[in-house]
């Protein structure tokens, strides 16, 4: 393949920097936001274009990412993708969905000739803003070879973890491991601040040990002074948990983790802290639960 020509739809926390980390390489031809005034500023500031519609964007691309929320989101660009989309034009889903949602896409895609990867992220807004991600892919080697370009623009790490539908079953995985490490974190510094400890020494002093974490370095410092609009919005992971709840119900594996979390994160939605970051948790465990 020649040098991609690739569209990306969703300009939000994640796909915004994902997509300027594309334009800067000289590889994204088009962009698509349902906002559309957020794609407009994005195509004055990198050159590229932005259309009106899915439908006016997919026949200019043969790679098309797309990063939205919801699973609905990716069924209804699939099916408009793949409606006006050219053969041979390979989609690939940075959005954390369920893998029976990655599954149909790829149904609805393949009718039409069209390749879909399911290929989610992980690092946070900082590993997207630094073009270090790590993506659990799914689908086929050799779709993901060539799109590997695109790829290598923000991600540190590539991995194909299987067919379609495993990269979404990776992401569950890691949101179980991301949502047991915030209740910790915010759990043990809810526990030192009321002990007196000094976050300046403390930190450090966690992090260089068995304790030191991701969370702990990127969130502990701002959770403790109060600074929840750093990152990851709580109703976003509250959101892939329902998800995963459902994974674990059918495998028959532990929720304790699962349903801590949920129940916690639906509290803090409904006092309006949704559109915090995750270390927000810290709030309850500083009331004892």
């Amino acid at each position: 393949m020649n040098a991609l020509n690739v569209g990306f739809i969703g300009l939000g926390a994640m796909g915004l920097p994902m997509a300027g980390h594309l334009a800067r390489a000289g590889l994204l031809r088009a962009v698509w936001n349902r906002s559309h005034a957020k794609a407009a500023a994005f195509s004055v500031e990198h050159g590229v274009a932005a259309p009106a519609t899915v439908a006016e964007l997919a026949p200019l691309c043969d790679v098309i990412a797309l990063c939205v929320p919801a699973d609905t989101d990716v069924l209804e660009l699939a099916r408009e993708i793949a409606a006006h989309a050219r053969s041979g034009t390979i989609v690939v889903d940075h959005s954390t969905v369920s893998s029976v949602t990655a599954r149909a896409a790829q149904a609805l895609l393949a009718e039409h000739g069209c390749a879909f990867l399911d290929a989610p992220v992980s690092g946070g807004v900082e590993g997207a803003k630094n073009g270090k991600l790590s993506v659990m892919a799914g689908g086929d080697e050799d779709m993901l070879v060539r799109i590997r370009p695109a790829l290598d623009c923000y991600a540190a790490k590539v991995n194909l973890m299987g067919p379609v539908g495993a990269g979404q079953d990776t992401k569950a995985v890691n949101q179980v491991l991301v949502a047991g490490i915030a209740q910790a974190v915010c759990e043990g510094l809810a526990l030192a601040e009321r002990l007196g400890l000094d976050p300046e020494r403390l930190l450090p002093t966690l992090g260089a040990g068995a304790a030191g974490n991701w969370f702990l370095d990127k969130r502990g410092a701002t959770m403790l002074r109060d600074e929840f609009k750093v990152g990851f919005k709580l109703a976003l992971l509250h959101k892939d948990l329902k998800i995963v709840r459902e994974l674990a119900l059918a495998a028959g594996t532990d929720r304790s983790i699962i349903e801590k979390s949920l129940a916690d994160y639906a509290v803090l939605m409904a006092q309006g802290h949704g559109d915090d970051d995750i270390s927000a948790l810290i709030r309850l465990k500083r009331k004892g639960g």
